[in-house]
């Protein structure tokens, strides 16, 4: 019975993400003083979506808690609201001030972190397969990303285009990563979701941008587009393979940001950040060559085109067999 509940929970998380969510709580009005706004709610297992937020455990200011989930999604919160406003000039996920809303202990031994369309939610892991999902900042940096998504591109989540949400979620989230370690593209390690995977799941994490196929014991992320193959738009084939074959847009990423170099939220996160964020720069149909031809003309845009920084990104989507 749990692990039906919990499929079921995992399509519904699916559907809820790039706006194709079947509910969405309301949501305080922006803000929009440029300074983060966060909140933290703990659901006591409750497992129940109609039950969200929960119990206030930790508003915006408040001193460190007790439980180190309620702290770890507040500094997450606290760590992609920096990043984006610092780096890129956003004013939280919808770029209007939105307060972070994120709700911790969700369900019984809840294998997933999720964006529902309004606030971010949390589970604890079930001890075997994962632990808490509150301890890997770029988990949350990548959720949160998702958000981000919503109110701009809003990438269809199937097929390449919704292996691109997949893969801006994790590009900006190891950004998160990266920053509040103060990495450069060279030192990071690329690994999204480092340190959540259970006994049950041997490895070092979900995923490796700079390395597909090698985060844990069974991963089949393919490096290029030759290991890639439509799969079908399903939940049981995960609407076409959105998490499998994010890994060739990451990778592209990785490539690019290690060949400029320095702090890889700078140029080639900026990049990113407005060929998902300008109008008309990706429809919610994107696939992966038009994303490559949009990001290579940003680059260009931004540091002229033939320059060492446009080069770099054309030289991700070749490496990754994208472009020719």
């Amino acid at each position: 019975m749990r692990a039906r509940r919990t499929r079921e929970k995992s399509a519904r998380i699916r559907r809820a993400r790039a706006g194709h969510r079947s509910r969405a709580l309301a949501v305080p009005p922006p803000v929009s003083d440029g300074v983060v706004h966060r909140s933290v709610y703990d659901m006591k297992q409750g497992g129940n979506e109609s039950d969200l937020p929960g119990v206030i455990a930790r508003g915006e200011g408040d001193p460190l808690v007790a439980d180190h989930a309620v702290n770890e999604a507040y500094d997450g919160a606290g760590a992609t609201y920096d990043l984006y406003s610092a780096a890129f000039s956003r004013d939280s996920i919808d770029g209007l001030g939105m307060e972070l809303i994120s709700s911790v202990h969700f369900d019984e031994g809840f294998n997933n972190a999720f964006w529902n369309g309004s606030q971010m939610v949390y589970g604890d892991g079930d001890g075997r397969m994962f632990t808490g999902f509150t301890r890997s900042i770029d988990v949350i940096g990548h959720e949160l990303t998702h958000g981000v998504t919503q109110h701009t591109a809003g990438l269809v989540y199937e097929g390449q285009s919704g292996a691109l949400n997949e893969s801006f979620s994790d590009v900006f989230g190891s950004l998160v990563k990266q920053r509040s370690l103060n990495q450069t593209a060279d030192k990071a390690d690329w690994l999204i979701g480092e340190g959540i995977l259970g006994p049950a799941l041997p490895g070092k994490a979900l995923r490796s941008m700079v390395d597909p196929g090698t985060a844990y014991d069974g991963d089949t992320q393919p490096r290029d587009m030759d290991g890639y193959a439509p799969l079908p738009n399903d939940e049981e084939d995960d609407f076409g393979g959105v998490h499998q074959y994010s890994s060739i847009p990451n990778r592209a990423f990785c490539i690019a940001a290690q060949q400029i170099g320095g702090n890889a939220w700078e140029a080639a996160g900026t990049i990113w950040y407005n060929a998902l964020t300008q109008p008309g720069r990706l429809s919610e149909t994107a696939d992966f060559a038009a994303a490559a031809a949009a990001i290579v003309a940003v680059a260009g845009e931004l540091f002229g085109d033939g320059s060492a920084q446009q080069e770099a990104v054309r030289a991700g989507w070749t490496e990754v067999k994208v472009l020719p």
